[in-house]
């Protein structure tokens, strides 16, 4: 292994970032190189994670109708993008959805809206829905995603039982007005810190594809670290027809994995995801993604469709891995409470890799 691999997953085995030049010298290195820097992401990926594989599974709760222009995205102000539009799902919609969620192995929903942000009405409707999802299935984790919230919005749905809020950055705060003008980076670093006051556990991570360079990876990577995200996943550009982003396809697969690498380095005891886009770009390599992520989406994504459920299960046991809460032994612990633990014993802890 590279000394440069070598001591930044040293580093981040005590839960230590690299620096700036250390991750810029990843992002370069050449592809030959890419099991080299899967291998030293797994090093750490094991310490913390073990073999186990997250499954969270998207609801879509309202597609399309946003006045934002957020220009990778199908649902935005003057999409050509065939997509389905609908107003808020009703909580039995949603309900039957998690049954899904749940009988495909899934441990976190996902229920993701669009538009700028909630109104008071849909706060309420969707405090509603969790309260039902909470009863009906106690151990599911109920994310939501419904961009930028307001005072006391977080805290309403903390209260009906919503364990997560993601907002994610996107891009760095240096090209953020490339991507968007109908609202602003420090909108979106405002709403992941207002969720984390408001007692959610904070998910926030990026889109890559979209024209960055090494020097934005690395600065979303800081700014995100900054913010202490419970979770960070990483999505990779669906370049949609009828966006400003249709057509672009500048990702190959060793460079997905570097990236992926990269913010394991970045984020050693933190849920990292593989989110939209891991169909197109990793293809074949999709399995190497999981010595390095150790949560997925399983399913469809917002308004387009990922691999059959069934794939992703045979894939996570071909490469060896275990569904979490699938395991016997210990299988209930989520990622969550396998870093407050760590946490809590201290520096250099571990854990087994079946607790």
């Amino acid at each position: 292994m590279p000394d440069l691999l070598r001591t930044v997953s040293d580093h981040a085995l005590d839960r230590n970032p690299p620096t700036r030049d250390e991750a810029l010298a990843v992002l370069a290195l050449d592809d030959d190189d890419v099991l080299d820097v899967v291998a030293a992401a797994f090093r750490v990926r094991r310490k913390y994670f073990g073999r186990r594989v997250k499954m969270n599974f998207l609801v879509n709760v309202r597609s399309g109708l946003c006045p934002e222009d957020c220009s990778y995205c199908s649902q935005r102000r003057g999409s050509a993008s065939e997509i389905l539009k609908y107003r808020l799902l009703e909580p039995d919609v949603v309900l039957e959805a998690a049954g899904r969620a749940v009988g495909a192995g899934a441990r976190r929903i996902c229920l993701v809206g669009s538009g700028r942000g909630p109104s008071d009405a849909d706060v309420g409707h969707l405090a509603e829905t969790a309260t039902r999802l909470r009863t009906e299935y106690p151990e599911l984790e109920i994310c939501v995603s419904m961009g930028l919230l307001a005072d006391g919005q977080g805290e309403r749905l903390h209260d009906a039982g919503v364990f997560a809020y993601n907002h994610n950055l996107n891009t760095s705060e240096a090209r953020y007005d490339d991507i968007c003008s109908t609202h602003t980076y420090e909108d979106r670093v405002t709403t992941v810190s207002g969720a984390h006051a408001a007692g959610l556990s904070p998910c926030s991570g990026a889109i890559f594809g979209m024209g960055e360079s090494d020097d934005d990876i690395v600065d979303l990577a800081q700014s995100l670290r900054a913010l202490d995200p419970a979770s960070v996943p990483v999505n990779f550009l669906i370049p949609f027809d009828g966006t400003p982003l249709a057509g672009r396809h500048e990702l190959t697969p060793e460079r997905c994995l570097k990236i992926l690498a990269l913010y394991r380095f970045f984020f050693p005891d933190v849920e990292v995801r593989i989110a939209g886009g891991r169909e197109i770009h990793l293809g074949a390599l999709q399995p190497l993604a999981l010595y390095v992520a150790n949560s997925i989406f399983v399913g469809d994504y917002l308004t387009s469709e990922g691999q059959a459920g069934e794939a992703d299960r045979r894939m996570i046991a071909d490469a060896g891995f275990v569904i979490e809460g699938a395991d016997a032994d210990g299988g209930d612990r989520t990622e969550l409470a396998t870093r407050v633990e760590l946490r809590r014993r201290g520096p250099g802890s571990t854990l087994p890799a079946n607790a």
